[in-house]
């Protein structure tokens, strides 16, 4: 090797490190290595090709002298040409003219006006010693320098190249798993700042909040499957909440309270004269959610003949408004809701099937609460609280109208709850809710028959009720207070005594410390 060309490479492989060590992304990086090669050392048409596990192809990941058309047209199968041989036998390959070989296939066809002959050079990207791509170049032949120089200076840029691969990954898993965190510190700053959170620990709910905060981030559309009253637009609120478009709209529609003949104007909006008494042009719910969220509840009600111009919009993020016909791009994140079994509505015709598919990206069963009994008390404990707050009044449960809540099956579920104790704290003159005054507030026929002498079934005795009430009461005014015990113990009207004596017999001391734990993570994040 002359010592001119020595030269060129270790400044080439110096200009390599500081782009490397400069770049911001993979793209930018590949694509500044390719750079390099081309203009100091006359290496055309370099090419990075990348395996992609999606596809099981071989696919050009980077390139410089290549158009946006050629570059697309560089997908190779693994047995596939000499790009597919270099990536299966992880050995370089020199083809002295590509005219003369006939593994050599120019998919991309850049080569076809090149004049003069044309050597081509490629090198395997290994990476804990398995290949994950190909390194490329094109070589005149009039170019002075051994091919072996040139294979033992491209296998130096590919293991650089293999490198930076990796760390670019490590980087991508780091900032998702700090994502992740990220987005479940905020629902924790939700929870006590009073903003929207999940009451109850059930596992099944644990197992929702887990799936809402692993969604939250992404621009993924999301199915809410449940019964009504479940909480399926709280949830949607607070997806959208602790996602990226939390400071834009949040747009609630439910589908089965508008008339199909109004639905479409609703959604998609409507130009001045499209229908009798659209004496103006108005933009419709999609427009009005833009770079936001908008919540489709009850989406198994869409008319059939509205499901493809929604199918349009969740496809390509475009519609056109009713009267009109300028086509207008949208940036909508969708959130849709429902209690009917759409799979069924599939089969009886009245649900297009590729709308189904498209809405069924990450569906979220919330659990009817007769199935999270576990839940109960501290629901009940949660709107007790609300409402003494809404209303001035603080009102109690008897033992035994405690135990008929817990027994009863909520057909209305978490919604019915919330109505319920609002409708006792209005109409009760007292601040005790005895069983013989709940009764009458119940649902015809579900009232649950408890006797005072008689324990819960189901392993739930009188006395458990009541400490897992009075436990769940210390719990919420300890989270309330910081976790703070004098502050809980004030609010409760204890002394410090008296709560250092219920923290001690619930167990609650590792929750305390997990708790003030979470809150100082919280400061840290926020300064």
């Amino acid at each position: 090797m002359s010592m001119t060309v020595h030269r060129l490479k270790l400044s080439a492989l110096l200009a390599i490190c500081q782009v490397i060590d400069q770049a911001i992304d993979l793209e930018s990086a590949l694509d500044g290595v390719l750079q390099i090669l081309s203009e100091l050392l006359s290496m055309q048409r370099a090419t990075v090709t990348l395996y992609d596990p999606e596809t099981g192809h071989l696919s050009i990941n980077a390139s410089y002298g290549l158009t946006v058309e050629e570059r697309k047209r560089g997908v190779y199968r693994l047995d596939e040409g000499v790009t597919g041989r270099i990536f299966q036998t992880g050995e370089p390959f020199y083809v002295p003219d590509i005219e003369k070989e006939p593994l050599f296939l120019d998919k991309t066809g850049s080569r076809r006006v090149q004049r003069g002959g044309i050597s081509f050079i490629g090198v395997p990207i290994i990476l804990h010693g398995d290949p994950i791509g190909v390194l490329t170049v094109d070589r005149l032949f009039e170019d002075e320098v051994e091919f072996e120089e040139d294979v033992a200076f491209l296998k130096v840029v590919a293991t650089l190249i293999g490198q930076f691969i990796s760390l670019n990954e490590k980087i991508k898993a780091r900032e998702a798993a700090l994502k992740r965190e990220n987005t479940s510190l905020k629902y924790q700053i939700s929870k006590n700042t009073k903003g929207p959170y999940i009451v109850g620990q059930s596992s099944s709910m644990v197992e929702v909040q887990r799936q809402m905060e692993k969604v939250s981030p992404t621009r993924a559309t999301v199915l809410l499957l449940g019964e009504s009253g479940v909480g399926k637009t709280l949830i949607a609120r607070i997806i959208h909440e602790l996602s990226e478009r939390a400071g834009s709209p949040f747009i609630k529609v439910n589908c089965a309270s508008i008339p199909g003949n109004l639905l479409e104007s609703e959604l998609f909006g409507h130009e001045k004269g499209a229908f009798t008494g659209a004496t103006a042009s108005r933009p419709g719910r999609f427009e009005e959610a833009d770079t936001g969220t908008i919540f489709l509840d009850e989406i198994g009600e869409l008319p059939l003949g509205l499901q493809a111009k929604f199918l349009r919009v969740l496809q390509d993020k475009e519609l056109e408004r009713l009267g009109g016909g300028r086509t207008r791009s949208i940036d909508v994140r969708i959130l849709a809701a429902t209690n009917r079994d759409l799979g069924d509505l599939v089969e009886r015709g009245k649900f297009r099937l590729d709308l189904y598919y498209r809405l069924n990206v990450f569906p979220i069963r919330i659990p009817p609460l007769r199935e999270r009994k576990e839940d109960i008390t501290s629901l009940l404990n949660h709107f007790l609280h609300k409402m003494a707050d809404d209303y001035g009044r603080s009102i109690h449960l008897t033992a035994t109208a405690l135990d008929a809540l817990i027994r009863y099956d909520w057909p209305g579920n978490v919604r019915e709850m919330q109505n319920l104790i609002e409708r006792l704290v209005i109409m009760t003159d007292n601040d005790r809710i005895t069983l013989e005054f709940l009764k009458s507030y119940l649902a015809p026929g579900q009232t649950p028959v408890v006797e005072e002498t008689l324990p819960l079934s189901e392993g739930l005795p009188h006395r458990t009720s009541l400490k897992e009430f009075e436990r769940n009461e210390v719990m919420a005014a300890l989270e309330r207070s910081g976790w703070v015990q004098y502050k809980a113990a004030d609010a409760l009207g204890l002394s410090a005594r008296q709560m250092g004596y219920r923290v001690k017999k619930y167990g609650l001391e590792t929750m305390i410390a997990e708790g003030r734990a979470r809150l100082r993570r919280m400061k840290e994040t926020q300064m």
